[in-house]
Order: C-alpha cells, then sequence, then structure tokens
C-alpha cells in the first residue's frame, strides 16, 4: 500500500475515533498491526496526529478556551474557576501518566490488550445506560471541584490501550450525575490540556528518530486527523441529542470479538 494512502487512512481514523467513546488510541494499533505500519515511527505518527484532533477541539470551543483566560467570573465554566476544573481533571492522569508511561508502551500496545479493554468498556457503557443515576448537572457552569476531580480520576483507566479516554471521563461523569451531552462536552474539553501534555512528552521522548523526510506524512495525518475529527466532535453532540451511548457499547463489544476471531494467536 502506498504510504500516502496509509497515512490517510490512520489520519481518518484517529480523527473520528478520538472524541467518541470507542478508543482511538485502541483502533490505530489495531488498523497500524493490520496494515504493517508498526514500529517507534509508527508509535509517534500516531501520537503526533493527535495534535490534529486537539487543535479541532480548540477550534470549535475557541470562545469557550478565552473565557478561561479572558473573564474573571468566580463560578461557571470561566476564569479561574474553569481553569481550576480543568487542572484538577488533567492532574491525576498527569502523574499516573509519568509514573506509568514506560511500563504502558513496552507491554501494553498490543492488540490483545485493545481488546480486552474495548470490550471491557463496551459492557461498562451498556451497565450505565441501562442503570443511569439521576442527573444532578445539565450544563459546564454547573460542575463542581469534586466533579472535576472525579472525572479525572475515571480518566486514569484511558491508559489502558481500548478503554478509551472518552468513553472513561464522559462514564464517569454520567456517574456522578452529569448529564450524558454535558459530559461529552467537558470530555472533550478535558482532553485538550491531557492530551497536550501527553503529547509533548512522547514527542519529546522521540525526537531522535523523526527527520526532516517525516514531514510530508506527518503533515497529511495531522491536516485529516484535525478536520475529521472536528466533523465528528459536531456529529457526535447531534447524536446524544436523540440517542444514548448504548451503540458505542456494542460496537465495542463487536470489534473485540472480531479482534480475537482475526488475529492468530502468534498476532496477539
Amino acid at each position: 500500500m502506498a504510504e500516502w494512502l496509509l497515512i490517510l487512512i490512520l489520519g481518518l481514523v484517529e480523527g473520528i475515533t478520538e472524541f467518541i467513546p470507542v478508543s482511538s488510541t485502541g483502533h490505530l494499533i489495531v488498523a497500524g498491526h493490520i496494515l504493517g505500519f508498526e514500529g517507534e515511527r509508527a508509535k509517534t505518527f500516531e501520537i503526533f496526529i493527535q495534535l490534529g484532533a486537539i487543535l479541532a477541539v480548540v477550534f470549535l470551543y475557541k470562545d469557550t478556551f478565552l473565557g478561561l483566560f479572558t473573564r474573571r467570573h468566580t463560578g461557571g465554566f470561566a476564569g479561574f474557576h474553569g481553569l481550576l476544573l480543568l487542572a484538577l481533571t488533567t492532574l491525576p492522569i498527569s502523574v499516573s501518566g509519568l509514573l506509568l508511561h514506560g511500563y504502558i508502551k513496552k507491554y501494553l500496545f498490543a492488540p490483545t490488550i485493545v481488546a480486552i479493554g474495548l470490550g471491557v468498556g463496551g459492557i461498562a457503557i451498556l451497565l450505565v445506560e441501562r442503570w443511569l443515576p439521576r442527573v444532578k448537572r445539565f450544563s459546564l457552569g454547573a460542575l463542581r471541584w469534586h466533579d472535576a476531580l472525579t472525572v479525572g480520576l475515571f480518566q486514569c483507566l484511558a491508559l489502558w490501550p481500548g478503554t478509551s479516554r472518552a468513553a472513561a471521563t464522559i462514564i464517569g461523569a454520567m456517574l456522578i450525575g452529569i448529564d450524558r451531552k454535558t459530559a461529552a462536552e467537558y470530555s472533550f474539553l478535558a482532553a485538550v490540556p491531557a492530551m497536550c501534555a501527553a503529547v509533548g512528552y512522547d514527542l519529546w521522548k522521540s525526537r531522535s528518530i523523526l527527520s526532516t523526510a517525516d514531514i510530508p506524512a506527518f503533515t497529511l495525518g495531522f491536516v485529516v486527523a484535525m478536520v475529521s475529527a472536528a466533523l465528528m466532535v459536531k456529529g457526535f453532540l447531534r447524536l446524544l441529542g436523540s440517542y444514548t451511548l448504548s451503540p458505542f457499547g456494542w460496537y465495542r463489544i463487536v470489534v473485540a470479538l472480531a479482534i480475537f476471531l482475526l488475529l492468530g494467536p502468534g498476532q496477539r
């Protein structure tokens, strides 16, 4: 397969899956395995194109992010209070990721590990949607510091490839009484500091294996991921206006089973 086509496919996979509860990392690991795009350069590329997805959210929520730095509200999702919420959500995964980074990249980036994360996460989504707690928060402005910290602790589950950062944060928020749409929006916003920290750290660690020859491929993947992520975020929010997350739960379970069935023992 031509490299540009491979890059296009992986950019689409990243953009489409980053902010919905299906695990972009898991899909990229499996897609890279199937397409034969593996190794340190492949891992670095997969990390880099996440920046494109991050920029999509920054663009779509630019007014919200500007409000964090230009408004002096003491409440609501603005000013210092909004920054505090994001900081509390980001802190747990930043510390955990720093401590476990080497172990995760060495032992957990494998299709079987991804399948387990997808399957368990899919079951969790179905259970939460079946026994949904009473909703207490209906907007970003209603979130409190303990809500943000709890979502941050759930976000640490995403360190297991296949679990999905979006799934962990959205389900965690729903479990503490945040409505589905607000949970999704907060998940998008909380992704920016968490992913920037993770991507920046990974790229710094991988700087020795990058070269100027990688610029065209990385740029293509970056742009494709950014455009497809922006479209997917808008579509996902519209979907949540009429449906639950249950279809994503079933999808995850089906994909998990497919991975086990399609990959031979020696490939897992």
